[in-house]
């Protein structure tokens, strides 16, 4: 296998580790080629029989993120070329007649986007803090985004409890694990009060109807559907399946309308900055 170089050195880590009789789980881990979540599903499977499903399920869930994730850099590129030029071309008239130096010039140019770096830290750094904090990621409060961040937190417990309940992982084991997968710190906490009714001898399915975040949602008749059936993992799986194509289109809608709200910004940037340096202005000699 062709790895980049962190990778590559964590499976050669791996291999040496399962060469003296460790278990995939535990090399793993050990080796940091596997997260803790990873390494406890693998080994509920092996301890079940078979990794092979976990496996699949796995590099199922990761192609995904994988794609939806190079869809959207892909679709970015070239506004963030358009960008990039937009912001060397509009000082260049002022540096070429001497208006402004280098450094000025240097400024001009960099700035916007040391601003937009700065702005997406910031973000990126509060919705972290959202997720370690008791109250509500900053993520919920996002115009158009909010509801799919929530979406998207649960997806990711559905998904990973679905994952360890076919791995033979017993529910008050697995719930803890699920829970750790969800960022929002208030989903979590809702998620907390779950685990502790079905500690208290609820059902899962009569637990999660006490989650705001899961009213109207079918991921509840999928829950309800599962226990009478006795097939709640394929019905956790087959919900956070669907919820996955969903968010999936609302990214493709995202990969195809920022590009266009990229464009219109830096076309608006261009004209004000033309206009805003009276170049088209009729200008009297000064020795008049």
């Amino acid at each position: 296998m062709a790895l980049p170089s962190p990778a590559a050195k964590r499976l050669k880590a791996m291999k040496a580790l399962a060469s003296r009789g460790i278990d995939a789980a535990k090399a793993g881990e050990q080796s940091g080629l596997f997260t803790t979540l990873e390494a406890r599903l693998i080994r509920a499977a092996l301890n079940a029989g078979s990794p092979a499903p976990t496996y699949q399920r796995l590099a199922e869930h990761y192609s995904l993120r994988a794609r939806q994730w190079a869809t959207m850099k892909s679709r970015l590129m070239m506004p963030a070329a358009v960008l990039v030029i937009a912001l060397l071309v509009q000082p260049l008239p002022a540096l070429i007649a001497g208006s402004i130096g280098v450094k000025a010039y240097v400024w001009q140019a960099t700035w916007p986007v040391l601003a937009i770096a700065a702005l997406v830290g910031v973000l990126r750094w509060l919705g972290n803090q959202g997720g370690v904090a008791k109250g509500k990621s900053l993520y919920q409060k996002v115009p158009l985004y909010g509801p799919i961040f929530v979406r998207s937190n649960l997806r990711d417990f559905f998904d990973t409890l679905s994952l360890m309940l076919e791995a033979g992982v017993p529910t008050l084991e697995a719930l803890p694990a699920a829970i750790d997968t969800v960022s929002d710190g208030d989903i979590r906490r809702e998620l907390t009060r779950v685990r502790q009714r079905v500690e208290d001898q609820e059902t899962f399915a009569t637990a999660l109807e006490g989650v705001p975040y899961l009213q109207g949602s079918r991921a509840l008749a999928f829950a309800h559907t599962g226990e009478e059936s006795g097939k709640l993992p394929e019905m956790l799986r087959h919900h956070a399946a669907m919820e996955s194509e969903d968010i999936g289109r609302f990214h493709e809608q995202m990969a195809t309308w920022l590009p266009r709200v990229i464009y219109a910004l830096v076309a608006i940037k261009v004209i004000v900055g033309i206009l805003s340096s009276n170049a088209f202005m009729p200008r009297v000699p000064k020795d008049l």
